[in-house]
């Protein structure tokens, strides 16, 4: 009985889904166009956005120029709070207007597709890494609120459910209104996200988490958080963008 009700809401979900595309139909989150739910992103658009691919740093997963480098110059100079990081494109062009509209133009629907691109690309990799759960970077409640959503928490939630990864939205707070990270230099970044975070649990039980954001630039958010989730028991971190600069 329970796998024949299970086939039936299956069915049901589908039909619901089928006149979602119909009466909403599904948009690239690069150029914005009607694409079929199956394309994701239209064929055009897919050769003009630059996948991070090798060479990249071993540490953030920054694109490299030199295949003989290990580690972009970032990362040679400072250490992590998180063990190793990946990312999807390459910021520029496209890619910085599809993110904009998803964060600040209620654009959620582009969660699905970052999500669907990440699992074919690093699905291997984060279960490889005995991840146990997903954590996106919080916003503050008041932004928060203000916007509707966090953009962060949606691609986690999205990505946890291509892979079969539980998600944990409220195991990370964020206590601080900080000043949007892209406008300060590297010193100010790391103020600014001091004392930014905490746990909602004293001892965090996980192990090994996989944090997910928007954008890498220098790695102070994510590794902020990575810190307080380490206070609180967490043994290894890793990362995981939908984009991500390029300086080496």
């Amino acid at each position: 009985m329970n796998q024949k009700l299970s086939s039936l809401m299956e069915k049901i979900r589908k039909i619901d889904q089928w006149i979602l595309d119909m009466l909403y139909p599904p948009r690239c989150p690069i150029c914005d166009g009607v694409v079929l739910p199956e394309e994701g992103i239209c064929d055009l658009c897919r050769k003009k956005v630059r996948y991070v691919t090798e060479p990249a740093c071993m540490q953030c997963g920054q694109p490299l120029e030199n295949p003989r480098q290990e580690f972009c110059p970032d990362c040679m100079k400072k250490k992590h709070g998180f063990v190793q990081g990946k990312a999807l494109w390459v910021y520029e062009e496209g890619v910085k207007a599809s993110v904009y509209r998803f964060k600040y133009q209620n654009k959620r629907e582009y969660g699905k597709v970052y999500a669907s691109e990440i699992a074919l690309r690093y699905g291997a990799w984060i279960k490889r890494q005995g991840i146990e759960a997903i954590v996106p970077i919080p916003l503050y409640r008041r932004k928060q609120k203000r916007r509707g959503y966090n953009q962060a928490e949606i691609l986690a939630k999205e990505l946890g459910r291509a892979l079969g990864i539980p998600v944990c939205t409220d195991l990370l707070i964020r206590v601080r209104d900080t000043k949007p990270q892209k406008t300060l230099n590297d010193a100010e970044r790391k103020n600014n996200l001091k004392n930014a975070f905490k746990t909602a649990q004293n001892i965090v039980q996980l192990r090994c988490i996989l944090v997910v954001d928007d954008i890498y630039t220098t790695g102070s958010t994510l590794d902020s958080a990575a810190a307080v989730l380490k206070e609180a028991g967490a043994a290894r971190i890793y990362a995981c963008c939908i984009s991500i600069g390029q300086n080496g």
